[in-house]
């Protein structure tokens, strides 16, 4: 029975997939619709500016803020100094 289920869910995906696939055709996208005004294109440096280096930066930017405004005790931070394990000899006794 679970074959059968999993065997239906993915013609399901399948399906789906195909259709949205032959409905969302790339020749569409070459009729202008009324009012449109596209800009102008973005350059390639301005391309890897907006969607590579501003997520990096971004992210950079709030961990760092995260480890400067850390405010949390160094006993509750879990690192090998403040590890403490009891020998096998000591835990039977």
């Amino acid at each position: 029975m679970d074959k059968k289920n999993a065997l239906r869910a993915g013609a399901l995906a399948a399906g789906t997939t195909l259709m949205m696939l032959l409905m969302s055709s790339p020749a569409l996208a070459l009729t202008r619709d009324d009012g449109d005004d596209p800009g102008t294109g973005l350059s390639v440096i301005e391309t890897l500016g907006l969607y590579v280096l501003a997520p990096i930066a971004l992210f950079v930017v709030i961990a760092g803020l995260v480890m400067v405004l850390d405010r949390s005790k160094e006993e509750h931070r879990v690192t090998s100094r403040n590890i403490k394990t009891r020998s096998k000899a000591d835990a039977k006794a």
